[in-house]
């Protein structure tokens, strides 16, 4: 069964957030949190908090555990676009595009194989 959660407005730049879900994609719940987790880069912070919700609504909402969760897909989409301005020589203006992300993460359970 796949269980979803969703960040919105994420105020970083989708390409910078999908470096790191391309990193951590197909891995294990606490293994992608731990790598995420010594990532020299703040926006993994983001990423860290969607897999953790998305292992949150597994736990509580169908009493999967997390140690046999992984991701199996996790997309970034581009989000709005803050438009802002600033001034610029000869009078003139120029545009400054604050970009937000989406991002998606999908978690499932892994069967364990055992006698």
């Amino acid at each position: 069964m796949d269980i979803q959660a969703v960040a919105k407005n994420v105020r970083v730049s989708p390409n910078k957030v999908r470096l790191l879900a391309d990193m951590v994609r197909g891995k294990r719940v606490e293994e992608a949190i731990k790598l995420l987790t010594f990532t020299p880069t703040p926006n993994a912070l983001a990423v860290i908090k969607a897999i953790k919700s998305a292992a949150a609504n597994a736990e509580k909402g169908y009493q999967m555990s997390t140690e046999s969760l992984t991701i199996n897909r996790i997309t970034v989409d581009s989000g709005m676009t803050m438009k802002r301005y600033r001034s610029a020589a000869r009078g003139r203006v120029s545009p400054i595009l604050k970009r937000t992300s989406h991002i998606t993460v999908v978690v499932t359970e892994q069967e364990k194989h055992g006698a």
